[in-house]
């Protein structure tokens, strides 16, 4: 029960990692609320954990506002945040990624840690206490072919975990990120491309342990890194990655 007493907000917690964080989070002992555009995942998971379900949409400020807002009310403070949710584009070469489709990356994967940590970092620093996890990826720090602007939007997430950190040391916050490798999660197929056998081989080829990251992996470093256990580490871009970075 390493989380016992603490509150957490999972973005993006309706489905894949976010499920799987959600899950860990409330079996340690947190009370947490399952943030998502889709109301009804969000239900649905808020409902088998005993948490609160909150519809968002994270790249705009009114609805980030909102959900912190909401979380407030429900706990009373917030300890943990969790920047879960995610998008990617098809791989494609970069110059024929559209704008839309770029803009739609940049404001899910970026956009989306400033207005979160703009309506929350003032609560945790009131409290003197915080961490902030923002779920990144291998591909921001070993960039795969036809990916480049969701590379990209990684490789910012881990500058910003950084920046953050440093920044926020002297306010009692710690702020870490996790990178994992591709996952049985619904972005998978986009990764992809498609989602056959062959092209399911061709990933897994370049993770030296054989696997692609699970939710339950994911909840289990985020447990660590969310707990006092990890008291004195922040600025930490974790690899959850079965070795496909080294």
């Amino acid at each position: 029960m390493r989380l016992r007493d603490k509150t957490a907000i999972v973005t993006g917690a309706g489905s894949g990692f976010g499920t799987g964080i959600a899950r860990k989070f409330a079996a340690e002992g947190a009370r947490v609320m399952v943030a998502d555009i889709n109301a009804d995942a969000a239900a649905k998971i808020a409902d088998e954990i005993g948490g609160v379900a909150q519809t968002v949409d994270v790249t705009d400020g009114v609805s980030v506002n909102a959900m912190i807002a909401a979380a407030q009310a429900s706990f009373g403070k917030i300890d943990i945040l969790v920047n879960n949710a995610g998008v990617t584009h098809l791989p494609a070469a970069m110059e024929d990624v559209t704008e839309d489709d770029f803009d739609r990356v940049f404001a899910v994967n970026c956009k989306a840690i400033y207005l979160t940590a703009r309506a929350s970092v003032p609560l945790m620093k009131a409290q003197g206490t915080g961490v902030i996890l923002n779920i990144s990826s291998t591909a921001g720090l070993s960039p795969r072919p036809r990916l480049n602007w969701y590379n990209a939007s990684k490789g910012w997430v881990n500058t910003a975990t950084k920046a953050m950190a440093v920044e926020l040391a002297p306010k009692g916050l710690r702020v870490n990120a996790l990178n994992p490798v591709a996952g049985e999660t619904p972005l998978l197929a986009s990764f992809m491309g498609e989602d056959t056998p062959e092209m399911r081989a061709k990933f897994l080829s370049t993770i030296p342990m054989g696997r692609f990251s699970t939710p339950e992996d994911m909840g289990n470093a985020a447990a660590f890194l969310c707990s006092d256990e990890a008291g004195l580490i922040t600025g930490v871009c974790m690899e959850v990655d079965g070795g496909r970075c080294i």
